[in-house]
C-alpha cells in the first residue's frame, strides 16, 4: 500500500511542479514560436505516458499485491495487449517526430531576403562579420588568420574589402528583418545559442554551418556556447542587441571595414616619445612601471591590449566602478589620447621600449604552477599573452599590480561593466583562486618565468594596429 501511495504522490507532485516551476521558457523574441509548440507537444506526449505508466504501475502493485491464497497466472504472450501497445507507441512517436520534422524543414529553408552575418567562435569569445555595400562576404582561409587579419580574409578577393568587422562580443541586428547566421570556428567545436530566439547550432572546425531567425522584439539577448569547448566554456558569452532600423544603420556606419583595418596609421615613434612624457610621470621613463605610484609596466605589453584598455578608460568601461581609485585617475589621462593619430604615436613609442625583466617573488612555485594551468589556456604557457585569446602578457607586470587586479575581478570592481566581456570572463576565472595563498602562489610562479621564456608565440603580436 505504501508503494502505491508513493507512486501516486510522485505523479501528482510531478504534474504540480511542471505548472508551478519557475524554470520555464524565456519570453520568445523571434519568429520561432513553432519550436515552442513542438516542445509543448513533446511535453504533453511524454507527460501523458509518464502519468499513464506510473498510475498503471500503482494500480498493478495494489491490485496484484501478495496474497497467499492466490496464484499468479503466467501468460508469455498477449497479442491483443501487444497490438494496443504498438499502436499507442507509434502514435506517440509520430506525434513527437512529425512536428519536429516540419519545423526543421522551415529551419533549413532560409528566406531569400535574409541578411547574411558571420559569427566566428574561438576560445572563448565571439566576433562577427557583415557584408559591405556589395552585399557579399569575402573569401576566408584559416591559414590567413593573424593579428592584423583575425578573420583570415583573402585580401585578393574584391568582395572582402568592404566586409564590416566586429571584433567584440556584441552584434547589433535590425528589428523584424530575417537574418542568416553563418557559423565558423577557428579552433574547436563550439555552439551558437540564443535562448530567446529558440535557435542553436554547432560550429564545426573546417566547415560552415548556419541558422536563421527574425528578431521580433527589441532588447539585448545573451549568446551562449552550449558546447563544452574548454576550461573556460562557461565564460564564452556574447550579446545580440536588437534595435530599430534607424539605430541599426547608425551603428553599422560606425564599424570599420576590412580595407580600413589594413590601412590604419602605424604611428610615429618620435612624436609618440614626446607625448609619452605625461605617461612617464607614473609609468616610468621607459615604461618600466612604478609600484610606489601603483602604475603597471607598459613596456613589453601587447600594443592591441594597451589600445583596448585606453579605449575602455575613454568609454567608461574601466575606471568608473566604485573602489577603482587608480582607474579613475587613468580616465583623465586616457582622454588626452582621443585623437587616433596621437594614440597610434604613443603606442608606437611604447612598442619600441625593451620589456622589463621579471622580478622573482617568494611563494609556493609548485602550487602556483599547478594553479596557473587554467590561466595558461588564455595567457600562454609562459604568460606571454596570446592575441587570439585577447589575453595580455603577464610577465612584465609587477606582483602587487597583478594581486590588485585579481582582487578587483573577485570583488566586481573590474569586469562588471556590461561592455567589458573579457573582464566578465576574468571575474569568473579569478574565483578559481581560493584565497590569498592561491593568488600569491600564481603570482610567484608568473614572476619566476624568465624573460627569455616570455617571448610571444607570434613575434609580430605587439605591432598590431
Amino acid at each position: 500500500m505504501a508503494i502505491t501511495i508513493i507512486l501516486v504522490l510522485l505523479v501528482l507532485g510531478s504534474i504540480a511542479f511542471h505548472f508551478i516551476s519557475p524554470w520555464w521558457f524565456t519570453p520568445i523574441a523571434s519568429n520561432w514560436q513553432s519550436i515552442d509548440t513542438t516542445i509543448e507537444i513533446t511535453f504533453w506526449v511524454t507527460g501523458f505516458v509518464f502519468v499513464a505508466v506510473n498510475l498503471f504501475l500503482a494500480y498493478a502493485v495494489f491490485r496484484y499485491r501478495f496474497n497467499k491464497d492466490r496464484k499468479a497466472d503466467y501468460q508469455p504472450e498477449n497479442k491483443k495487449l501487444e497490438t494496443w501497445l504498438t499502436l499507442f507507441t507509434t502514435i506517440g512517436i509520430v506525434a513527437m517526430l512529425a512536428p519536429g520534422l516540419y519545423v526543421w524543414g522551415q529551419f533549413v529553408d532560409v528566406p531569400a531576403d535574409a541578411t547574411e552575418v558571420e559569427a566566428v567562435g574561438q576560445q572563448w569569445h565571439w566576433s562577427f562579420r557583415l557584408p559591405g555595400a556589395d552585399g557579399k562576404l569575402g573569401e576566408v582561409d584559416s591559414r590567413l588568420v593573424s593579428d592584423q587579419n583575425p578573420f583570415g580574409i583573402n585580401s585578393a578577393d574584391p568582395a572582402g574589402q568592404d566586409d564590416i568587422l566586429i571584433q567584440r562580443n556584441e552584434l547589433v541586428l535590425p528589428l523584424d528583418k530575417p537574418v542568416k547566421v553563418l557559423l565558423r570556428s577557428k579552433d574547436v567545436l563550439h555552439n551558437f545559442a540564443v535562448p530567446q530566439f529558440r535557435v542553436k547550432m554547432d560550429l564545426v572546425p573546417g566547415m560552415v554551418t548556419y541558422l536563421w531567425f527574425t528578431p521580433t522584439r527589441e532588447g539585448s539577448f545573451d549568446i551562449m556556447c552550449e558546447e563544452l569547448c574548454g576550461v573556460a566554456h562557461f565564460a564564452m558569452r556574447g550579446k545580440v542587441r536588437v534595435t530599430a532600423e534607424t539605430e541599426y544603420q547608425q551603428w553599422l556606419a560606425a564599424q570599420p571595414t576590412f580595407a580600413q583595418s589594413q590601412s590604419r596609421y602605424a604611428g610615429d615613434t618620435s612624436q609618440g616619445q614626446a607625448l609619452f612624457q605625461v605617461c612617464a610621470a607614473c609609468h616610468g621613463a621607459v615604461g618600466e612601471g612604478n609600484s610606489q605610484l601603483n602604475a603597471p609596466a607598459l613596456a613589453g605589453q601587447s600594443r592591441w591590449y594597451l589600445k583596448r584598455q585606453l579605449q575602455h578608460y575613454q568609454q567608461g568601461i574601466r575606471g568608473s566602478s566604485e573602489g577603482d581609485v587608480y582607474g579613475a585617475q587613468m580616465v583623465a589621462m586616457a582622454n588626452m589620447l582621443r585623437d587616433e593619430r596621437n594614440l597610434a604615436n604613443v603606442l608606437s613609442f611604447i612598442d619600441s621600449l625593451p620589456p622589463p625583466q621579471p622580478k622573482a617573488r617568494q611563494g609556493d612555485l609548485q602550487r602556483g604552477r599547478s594553479l596557473y594551468r587554467n590561466c595558461s589556456y588564455c595567457h600562454g604557457s609562459q604568460a606571454q599573452g596570446i592575441y587570439a585569446m585577447n589575453a595580455p602578457a603577464l610577465t612584465s607586470l609587477d606582483g602587487a599590480y597583478l594581486r590588485r587586479q585579481l582582487n578587483y575581478f573577485k570583488q566586481g570592481i573590474r569586469g562588471s561593466h556590461k561592455s567589458d566581456f573579457y573582464g566578465a570572463q576574468m571575474q569568473l576565472m579569478a574565483q578559481s583562486l581560493h584565497g590569498e595563498q592561491d593568488s600569491a602562489a600564481v603570482i610567484a610562479y608568473i614572476a619566476s618565468l624568465s624573460a627569455d621564456a616570455a617571448i610571444s608565440d607570434d613575434a609580430t603580436l605587439r605591432s598590431a594596429p
